[in-house]
């Protein structure tokens, strides 16, 4: 009896030691790891980062983004406490880090030796009709105020974080990747006695899950407000093309008219008859 408990106590370790081993096996495989691809950019402001796992790409970012962060300095009075903006793009060569998941992803951009952190984090859900959709649920910034080449003279510098609360941004329809050249502006509430920062994107191009290609965005969802530019170029072209084809139309029913209105001219009788008289 005693060597059958002992040979299951065995088992059992044996087993576990098998679990954790299969699940800090899967931990190294699924590595995940950040590339900044913003070299490839045209544009100066535009920056473009890769998350990847095992290889192959999980989720691209790329977009341009402004910050505007009002910060406190002291009067000139030495009293009194004056709020100025700090105004400021994401650089090109920050540092990436990000996690992948099936239905939660994250992008973490750092730069400055981390003086500036921003994290997005996307999330996956079902809608009404078991529509499948992703979008971004909260956005996080982390910012030092210490920092002087965008802080100047600030009052009791140090770090502070500004977050959203309740974000439901980029709705996409999931296996696609968002696309817009119109400005997006977010608003942050900084712990910094509930100062709000404005983060505005745009040229922005996002896709955290599903992507079927590596460095390849899936096919594009457009914003709203693209929609409604092209539109709104597009219609007056519509307007005078149905205007042209109109009067071409008339015209072209008012010369038949004419044609089937026309007085015909009454041709004389058979003279013969005449010439009988």
């Amino acid at each position: 009896m005693g060597r059958l408990d002992f040979s299951t106590t065995e088992s059992a370790r044996l087993l576990l030691l098998a679990v954790f081993g299969v699940l800090a096996l899967s931990v190294v495989l699924a590595e995940q790891e950040g590339e900044n691809l913003s070299g490839l950019s045209n544009n100066p402001d535009k920056a473009i980062f890769a998350v990847r796992e095992n290889g192959t790409t999980c989720l691209m970012v790329e977009f341009a983004v402004r910050f505007l962060v009002p910060y406190d300095v002291l009067a000139l009075n030495g009293i009194d406490l004056i709020t100025e903006q700090a105004a400021f793009t994401l650089p090109q060569g920050a540092e990436i880090e990000g996690t992948c998941g099936s239905t939660e992803s994250e992008i973490q951009i750092s730069w400055k030796n981390n003086a500036y952190t921003l994290r997005i984090y996307f999330s996956k859900e079902l809608r009404e009709k078991d529509i499948e959709v992703w979008k971004i649920s909260k956005v996080q910034f982390v910012y030092d105020s210490s920092e002087t080449s965008h802080f100047i003279n600030a009052y009791n510098p140090g770090k502070h974080t500004a977050s959203t609360h309740h974000l439901s941004a980029l709705v996409t329809p999931a296996g696609q990747s968002y696309v817009c050249a119109a400005q997006q502006t977010l608003t942050l509430i900084s712990s910094d006695h509930q100062k709000g920062i404005t983060l505005s994107m745009y040229d922005v191009q996002i896709q955290p899950f599903d992507i079927a290609s590596d460095f390849m965005f899936s096919e594009a969802y457009k914003c709203i407000t693209d929609q409604r530019k092209r539109l709104e170029e597009t219609l007056p072209l519509i307007l005078s093309f149905i205007l042209a084809l109109i009067i071409v139309i008339t015209v072209v029913v008012y010369h038949f008219h004419l044609k089937l209105t026309a007085v015909q001219p009454v041709l004389p009788r058979d003279r013969s008859m005449y010439k009988n008289m």
